[in-house]
Order: structure tokens, then sequence, then C-alpha cells
């Protein structure tokens, strides 16, 4: 049995799963859907057309499904997706999709969002991803799983985020930051392999030291498609990632290497 304090507002069109807590104070608009064991702190807000999966927990202050800060957005019913086990500390904000795009925001499974961490209209978040204090994405990025964002760094749009990529805190990205690397600056380079992460995700010494090896000579030999057709039958996990990164459509290019 769900537990919603007598000072909350709901809509009359919302659906509330089964031992959801909604703390006194916040407001869950018309056609949003909360699953089961969501907790929803004091104060919160979250709009309609919001899905939210299981188990996830909301702060005090966080906009949850607010229309997007874009001028292009002309009321259209657009979404946000979340899936379970999500962690939205105090003031973050997660925007809906629009027309633009494909009409919806995605924000995935397992993942930690800060004090202030913004997700703006038509981002696509994964899995067991971490955003650090005031960690902000510009509309219609992509983030892949096991990415980290440090803190007061912000994407632009249309960026992508590899997998299990670090950005350093108070980083500006304008380019596409490739998977299992470290990100730094203003404007944010590729400063090395995120070899700590990798041997966390129980990667072996050889394998790590080959794709560092790897990343080297494609971004510093003569130029990228050249060097990296060189690897494409190469039986490694890490270059498949990598490669496959590389091939997909991107209207912002590559972060540049630099040691």
């Amino acid at each position: 049995m769900s537990k919603i304090h007598n000072t909350a507002i709901i809509g009359n069109n919302c659906v509330i799963g089964e031992n959801v807590i909604v703390g006194p104070y916040s407001v869950i608009d018309d056609n949003a859907k909360i699953g089961n064991d969501n907790i929803i702190k004091s104060s919160v807000y979250i709009g309609g057309n919001t899905d939210i999966g299981k188990s996830n927990i909301f702060y005090p202050f966080s906009s949850i499904g607010s229309i997007p800060q874009d001028l292009k957005y002309k009321g259209e019913k657009s979404r946000l997706i979340i899936g379970d086990k999500n962690i939205f500390r105090e003031h973050c904000t997660a925007n809906l999709g629009t027309e633009g795009d494909s009409m919806e925001t995605i924000i995935g499974n397992s993942s930690l969002f800060m004090v202030g961490a913004h997700i703006a209209h038509d981002c696509v978040v994964g899995d067991n991803v971490i955003f650090a204090n005031q960690a902000t994405l510009g509309g219609h990025v992509k983030v892949d799983d096991y990415a980290v964002i440090g803190g007061l760094s912000a994407v632009h749009q249309f960026c992508r985020i590899g997998k299990l990529a670090m950005i350093g805190g108070m980083s500006a990205v304008e380019k596409d930051v490739i998977p299992y690397s470290l990100a730094i600056g203003n404007r944010a380079k590729i400063t090395g392999i995120n070899i700590v992460g990798l041997k966390r995700a129980n990667f072996e010494k050889s394998t790590i030291k080959e794709y560092m090896m790897i990343v080297k000579k494609i971004f510093t030999g003569n130029s990228i498609n050249e060097e990296k057709s060189k690897y494409k039958d190469l039986e490694s996990p890490l270059v498949e990632e990598l490669l496959n990164f590389i091939d997909q459509d991107t209207t912002r290019g590559l972060c540049e290497y630099s040691e």
C-alpha cells in the first residue's frame, strides 16, 4: 500500500504503483506513471507524460519531467522515461523530449545524479552512470553505460560520451568522448585511459595496456580512419567498442587526444 502525504497534490490521471512513498508538498501532474517502490521525498515535482520504473529515490526540490528549456518546444506531448533504482538528489532536473528529435528523454537504471545535475531534452542516458554535483547535459546528448561526469562540468548538445568514460570536474565538453577514456579541460581533450575504471570492471592488465596503445596510435597516426582500419579484426571487446563508437554518425566530431 502506498503512503501519500495529505499535503501532496496528485493529478487525476496519474498511475501510482504499490509501496510508493510521496512526501509533503510534492506535486505529481496528470499522466505521470510511477512504478512500485519509489520514494518521492518532500517538495518534489514530477511532470505529466513521465514514466518512472521501480525503486527510484527523488530528493527534495528535484524537478522531473518539466518542459524543455528549448524555444522550439511548442507543447508537444513528448515524454520522459526513467528506469529502475536511480537516485536523484536535491535540485536535479530532467526535461521531456521534443518534436525536434525522438520525442523522448530516456534515463536507464541504477544511476546516481548528485545535487543540481541536469538532463536536458532528448538526452539518452544509459545504466550505472554517475553525475557529480551540477553536472549538466545540453539537449540531444547520449551518455553510455558506466560513464562518470565530474562536478560543474557541461556537455554541449549533440555530444556523445562513451562507455566507462570519465569527464573531469569543471570541464566543458564540446566533442564526443571515446569509450574508456579520461577527458578534462576547457574545451575538453582526451588525456588518457580510465585505467582504474577498467580494472574495477575486471579487465586484464594486458587488455588495458593494448587498448592504451591502440588509442594512441589511432589518434596520433596519419588519420583516424586510416589507423582504425588496422584493428577491425582484432578480438578485443574494448577495441570493438571504440571502433563502433568512431563509426557512428556524429555532428560534433571526436575530442582531440592530448597526453
